[in-house]
């Protein structure tokens, strides 16, 4: 059996019946995959369970795997009392699917279903996840267990790798607390896909292997960096796009909804962690065993160095065509008083009162993110990649996202093709930022 069709079976295999094989009703056919949104308890330790929302009965969700191109449907079910939309983040698909209800997506109503069908494209790590909004209610859209990895097989993959791993990060158990200034979103428990550090089967590996780790920041609001110890990642993709020329770095850091595709060599024998540098998140849970074969012992973790990590060092230095015209996005916060939650503005303005982002088909644009802010913004624009073409006032190209980090009081630049017509929904997603005005509408001519 070839490794690629290995893999697509495992991929099946983790995959519950009810999705292989959801209901048919006398009038249509039967749906690719379903999922069932529903109440689930996570156990991520003997003795400590998180009851959340989530998919299929399992949180994260089962993983969805297809070639690229295959056009399919997605029946969801919602077994809650509250209406739901998913998004599928990263595929360029049309409005009217891309789960979205500002797009003008229709929702999935309280104890009703409702069927997405779409052309899986681009290829790569994606994933998907709630998209209502939560305000004050922690129990609702990313701070659930409402995610899943969504991978798009390439047409053509090389296949320079032993082993395949997806590996989510994901807080638990939030609530607000109050700082001097506002209120934010604090954890209690922390876990790499459905486990705390310790608890659960390690990833098992053999020397000389090259594992891919296919690595989501699943969080609703906090930045991410993370590492092996012992081990360096070679950076093959970002959000699912291929880099110009994979890289070595010791640590990867990602904000919410960022993805990261990187190969490690297993050249080091013992037991190790792979997790959070931040110590008190990866002792309460963040990070995974690593165990080689023939090794045994307590799992060791060694802090990685500090470099800065710099997108620009994953790309070219060259410096992209100038666009058809530059659009100014300007974020800032508006304080709204002691032991509330700050407001959030594009251009001085909050959604739904945010101005449209004006575009024609297929012309390229680029937009100038200013954070004026003191806080970084993780920028998500639906259903387009965007190129880096600017970061920190250094030109480069060749690095494709559709989530990127505006760190405070920066500026970013990114070029953009509107090669996909409908209402697109711009926003930050640090899920209470959206929540409070974070968000505006790109619309096509």
């Amino acid at each position: 059996m070839r490794r690629r069709d290995l893999l697509g079976a495992l991929a099946a295999a983790a995959i519950p019946r009810s999705v292989l094989n959801a209901a048919q009703t006398p009038t249509e056919q039967r749906a690719d995959f379903t999922l069932e949104i529903g109440p689930v308890a996570v156990e991520l330790a003997p003795g400590t369970t998180v009851k959340t929302i989530g998919y299929n009965g399992s949180a994260p969700g089962p993983l969805l795997r297809v070639p690229e191109g295959k056009t399919i449907s997605i029946d969801v079910h919602n077994n809650t009392g509250e209406e739901e939309v998913v998004h599928w983040h990263g595929l360029h698909i049309p409005s009217d699917v891309d789960g979205s209800l500002e797009e003008g997506t229709p929702p999935v109503p309280p104890r009703g279903r409702r069927r997405y069908s779409f052309t899986t494209a681009p290829s790569g790590t994606r994933w998907y996840h709630s998209h209502v909004m939560a305000g004050r209610n922690l129990k609702r859209a990313t701070y659930t267990g409402q995610f899943g990895f969504f991978y798009i097989e390439p047409k053509s993959d090389p296949g320079a790798y032993d082993q395949e791993v997806f590996l989510a990060l994901k807080e638990w158990d939030p609530y607000l607390s109050t700082s001097e200034d506002s209120m934010d979103a604090t954890y209690k428990r922390f876990s790499v896909n459905d486990r705390s550090l310790g608890h659960g089967e390690p990833i098992r590996v053999k020397e000389g292997q090259r594992v891919m780790l296919r690595i989501l920041n699943a969080s609703a609001t906090v930045h991410r960096r993370v590492a092996l110890a012992g081990h360096a990642f070679r950076v093959t993709a970002m959000d699912g796009n291929a880099l110009p020329a994979p890289k070595e770095t010791e640590a990867l850091e990602l904000g919410p909804a960022e993805r990261i595709d990187a190969i490690v060599e297993m050249n080091r024998p013992g037991v190790w962690v792979f997790g959070t540098t931040d110590d008190h998140d990866r002792e309460n849970g963040m990070g995974i065993v690593i165990e080689y074969a023939g090794q045994s012992g307590a799992a060791r973790w060694t802090a990685p160095g500090d470099k800065r990590w710099d997108y620009v060092a994953f790309g070219n230095r060259d410096a992209s065509a100038e666009p058809a015209e530059r659009i100014p996005l300007v974020f800032d916060k508006k304080f709204a008083g002691h032991n509330w939650v700050d407001k959030w503005t594009i251009n001085g303005k909050s959604y739904p009162k945010t101005d449209p982002i004006r575009v024609k088909a297929n012309r390229r644009y680029r937009l100038v993110l200013d954070n004026r802010s003191d806080e970084a913004h993780p920028i998500h624009l639906h259903r387009h990649t965007f190129e880096l073409t600017k970061v920190d006032g250094v030109a480069t190209s060749g690095v494709r996202k559709d989530v990127v980090v505006v760190r405070p009081k920066t500026q970013l630049e990114v070029d953009l093709v509107a090669n996909n017509p409908g209402r697109t929904l711009f926003h930050c997603h640090q899920q209470m930022h959206m929540d409070y005005g974070f968000m505006a509408l790109m619309e096509y001519a």
